[in-house]
């Protein structure tokens, strides 16, 4: 038995979804031609495929299209930000600690590596701090 879709998952991107989202986060703006291209980099695909995709992506609203002449471009409606806390409650259940710990235990980290973290952490310390003081 298939499983219903609700409203709100329609706009949880596919793997395949997030691919196109990675490019266009890197890119910007892109024609459909250069999102072929870029996924082909890595992968082979055929043109049909990314166009029909980004035009579902469209329809989802995790991409805006823009038409210019007979060209389509695209850029993302789903930030990075959307997905990095979309991961953090799936997998952690909102818990930022765990994922900062699992990911300090998982990966192999300089000493540059843990004094750029602390500098973003202090920032965004201030940041915060500022923000309660207004």
């Amino acid at each position: 038995m298939a499983k219903k879709i609700s409203k709100k998952d329609q706009t949880v991107p596919s793997q395949r979804e997030m691919d196109l989202l990675k490019i266009l986060w890197k890119g910007g703006e892109l024609p459909v031609r250069a999102v072929h291209e870029t996924l082909c980099q890595t992968r082979p695909c055929a043109f049909t495929t990314v166009q029909t995709l980004l035009r579902i992506m469209a329809d989802k609203g995790l991409v805006r299209v823009r038409n210019e002449g007979r060209t389509l471009y695209y850029s993302s409606n789903y930030t990075v930000q959307q997905a990095s806390s979309r991961f953090l409650d799936k997998v952690f259940d909102g818990a930022v600690d765990q994922l900062v710990a699992n990911l300090l235990r998982a990966e192999d980290l300089s000493v540059d590596d843990l004094q750029e973290l602390e500098s973003l952490i202090s920032s965004a310390r201030k940041e915060k701090q500022q923000k309660k003081g207004k």
